[in-house]
C-alpha cells in the first residue's frame, strides 16, 4: 500500500507541469530562448528607432544555432523608456503559449538580451 501511494505521488508530480519544452528539430536539447540570458555585440550607433531595434534583433537571431525557428519578419515592437521590447514568433512554438520569444534592445548601446515571457 505504501508503494502504491508513493507511485501515485510521483505520477501527480509528473503531471503537475502544465507545459514542457517542445522537441527540437535538430535533435539537440535546447532551452527556450526566453529563459536564456545572453547579449549580442552592441551596434555601433545604438537603436534609437524601431527599425534599428528590429535589425539588431535580426542580427542577434541570425547568430543563434536555431535561427531558422524564428520568424523575424513578423516581430512586434514596443517602446519602453530607454529600451525596445521585441516579440518574435517561433515556428516550433506554434501551438503553445507563449508562442513568441522576447528580446530587449537598449536604445543607447543597441545591446540585445533575452527576456522571460509569461
Amino acid at each position: 500500500m505504501k508503494k502504491a501511494c508513493y507511485f501515485l505521488m510521483l505520477g501527480a508530480l509528473g503531471f503537475s507541469s502544465c507545459q514542457s519544452a517542445p522537441p527540437t528539430t535538430d535533435g539537440a536539447t535546447e532551452t527556450p530562448a526566453a529563459t536564456t540570458e545572453a547579449a549580442a555585440a552592441p551596434a555601433a550607433s545604438g537603436a534609437a528607432t524601431e527599425a534599428e531595434a528590429r535589425a539588431a534583433v535580426a542580427r542577434y537571431v541570425q547568430a543563434q544555432p536555431n535561427a531558422a525557428l524564428y520568424v523575424v519578419d513578423s516581430a512586434s515592437a514596443v517602446e519602453v523608456d530607454d529600451h525596445w521590447q521585441i516579440l518574435v514568433p517561433r515556428t516550433d512554438w506554434a501551438k503553445r503559449m507563449p508562442n513568441r520569444a522576447a528580446f530587449e534592445v537598449d536604445k543607447k548601446t543597441g545591446q540585445v538580451s533575452t527576456m522571460m515571457v509569461k
